[in-house]
């Protein structure tokens, strides 16, 4: 029985590939990348698909991106490899939070991962201020720099929120 489930997920999952390469997705199992989906959706943004680039951008004007940070309930939304040196790296680093109108924090439910419970819009600066505390405490060069819900909730606004029922 489980067995032939599994065989019906990977047809899906195959089907959706496929789907996605259409739309010029070539790794639709790219880590993250179908959150991001579901959060462009929500939102009302165009997603971005390419690593090393904003994670989406406003639908009439290209020149506006965002950043998605995300998490299951009771987790940390992670920036990865963020430089606390040499230099020129930190501001590189830092310039991957500088170059977006928000940063969005989505807390997906624990018990369904496609559902978004929650999300956050944050000022780009203040993130800026969160991730150099972080990094100036790190003993490392290169370092993941988390961000709790309380903290998005502290420091943002909610723009979304789920309703039950």
């Amino acid at each position: 029985m489980a067995r032939e489930i599994y065989r019906r997920i990977v047809e899906l999952v195959l089907r959706a590939a496929e789907l996605a390469r259409s739309v010029g997705i070539h790794n639709l199992l790219q880590p993250g990348l179908v959150k991001e989906m579901i959060v462009a959706d929500i939102l009302g943004h165009e997603l971005i698909t390419t690593k090393r680039h904003a994670d989406a951008r406003d639908a009439n004007d290209p020149s506006i991106l965002y950043e998605y940070l995300s998490c299951k309930e009771g987790g940390s939304g992670q920036l990865d490899r963020m430089f606390k040196e040499p230099a020129v790296k930190r501001q590189e680093s830092l310039n991957r939070i500088r170059r977006n109108a928000k940063v969005y924090f989505t807390v997906f439910y624990e018990a369904d991962q496609t559902k978004a419970k929650v999300i956050y819009e944050l000022e780009p600066e203040v993130v800026v201020t969160e991730t150099e505390r972080q990094l100036d405490r790190s003993r490392n060069a290169i370092s993941h720099v988390g961000f709790s819900e309380a903290w998005a909730r502290e420091n943002g606004r909610i723009v979304y929120e789920h309703q039950l029922g």
